[in-house]
């Protein structure tokens, strides 16, 4: 393991509660999925299938950043649990609904209750902003790390999903995600020791995270890149079926995810100067250009290339996003804040699988890759007039700015 890796994982816990990290994470690539594959075994009704699908993610857009709120202000053990066996709870009452053929409206009423599931991503990188508060440097690292693990997720995820519930039985994928999901908040909220520190209602002012400028521009853009991401797992399978290899879908789309799994873990071993934000629109521009090769796709082989490509400027902007939030966001409600990037994430994954499956019904698989170009410019768009806003992060308290000026990284960090 090269050295910037090993010196952040000597540091005592961190294995412990990224491991736990990797465990609870696994839903969030394998429940949605799931309940489309089990509820089209089981119906046949892709419609139904979707439309559930989409429902799990508008519900944990609006439920996430509330657990996380709470997560802020009570501690990450007192309330993930909690919030852990009500989705476990939810999943069970779809799994049963699903299989009996009940009313669909159970399926929508126990598909919205399990978006309360735990954004443990946000929970880890929680953990490292806590463990490593004053060394950018090693929080860097730490959240490339964080990317590729949920890179890794999203390379497995789908195809376990997908492959238990076609080969066992419809509904072994979502039963295995909740399994995850059990296994690791439990053991991630066993590790108290690196437990960040909760901060009381008396701590919290000024309501929602989500009021923060620099915050609200980050969120606005990861809406468009959750388009980009929905809208190419939807027209990659539509092109793959046209093709006639609709089963190498899924390989296309994990080299996708490789691509940005690579270029994370180069990422981390990198101690970038110069201020987060241009990187950041640097890298949401390069997003943006890596969609313009996906108009051109005639061919798989040329397709996979292109998404390998398209990949690489993920997950690195996906790290600097976290620092900016860090950044923007007070202490006292950084879960919140890493967690409304993630909503932003599951709105527009809704909204780009909607879209793009509509272009594909009405023009053809080609064509739906013109939703993740469109989104791709839109999110440059918001990443150039919001530049701005993220050159001012939060004032920092008087021993932070004593920390800074005694760094000649962070000194390079505006101070509003």
């Amino acid at each position: 393991m090269p050295s910037p890796y090993r010196a952040i994982f000597a540091t005592p816990g961190s294995l412990g509660f990224s491991t736990a990290g990797l465990l609870g994470r696994m839903p969030l690539s394998m429940l949605g999925i799931g309940i489309m594959t089990m509820v089209s075994e089981l119906t046949g009704r892709y419609g139904l299938a979707g439309t559930l699908t989409a429902t799990l993610a508008l519900s944990a857009a609006v439920l996430g950043p509330q657990v996380s709120r709470l997560v802020d202000r009570h501690g990450q053990r007192k309330v993930l649990r909690p919030a852990t066996l009500v989705t476990l709870a939810a999943v069970a009452g779809l799994l049963i609904c699903a299989q009996q053929g009940a009313p669909d409206w159970t399926l929508f009423a126990f598909t919205a209750v399990a978006g309360c599931a735990p954004s443990v991503g946000a929970m880890t990188r929680a953990r490292w902003a806590a463990l490593l508060e004053g060394s950018p440097r090693e929080l860097h690292t730490a959240y490339s790390v964080e990317s590729i693990i949920d890179e890794v997720c999203f390379i497995f995820g789908p195809i376990i999903s997908i492959g238990l519930s076609t080969l066992w039985f419809p509904e072994a994928g979502p039963l295995l995600a909740a399994g995850f999901l059990l296994v690791g908040v439990w053991w991630l909220t066993a590790q108290r020791a690196t437990e960040p520190k909760p901060h009381p209602k008396s701590d919290d002012t000024g309501g929602s995270a989500l009021r923060s400028p620099g915050l609200q521009v980050l969120v606005a853009a990861f809406v468009a890149t959750g388009v980009i991401f929905g809208a190419v797992d939807v027209v990659t399978v539509a092109f793959a079926e046209e093709t006639g290899h609709k089963a190498a879908a899924s390989w296309v789309l994990a080299v996708y995810a490789l691509g940005s799994c690579l270029a994370g873990a180069v990422f981390g071993l990198l101690h970038l100067k110069g201020e987060p934000a241009r990187r950041w629109v640097l890298g949401v521009c390069a997003m943006a250009v890596s969609m313009i090769p996906l108009q051109l796709a005639g061919s798989l082989p040329f397709l996979a290339v292109a998404l390998f490509v398209a990949g690489l400027a993920i997950a690195p902007t996906m790290v600097t996003t976290m620092a900016l939030v860090e950044a923007h966001v007070p202490r006292s409600k950084l879960t919140e804040g890493m967690s409304w990037t993630g909503t932003g994430l599951a709105v527009g994954v809704a909204l780009g699988s909607s879209a793009a499956g509509w272009v594909v019904d009405a023009q053809g698989a080609a064509a739906g890759y013109a939703v993740p170009g469109v989104a791709g410019v839109f999110a440059a768009v918001v990443a150039f007039l919001g530049y701005r806003r993220l050159r001012r992060p939060v004032p920092m308290r008087e021993g932070q700015r004593e920390q800074r000026d005694q760094d000649p990284e962070q000194r390079e960090q505006p101070v509003a």
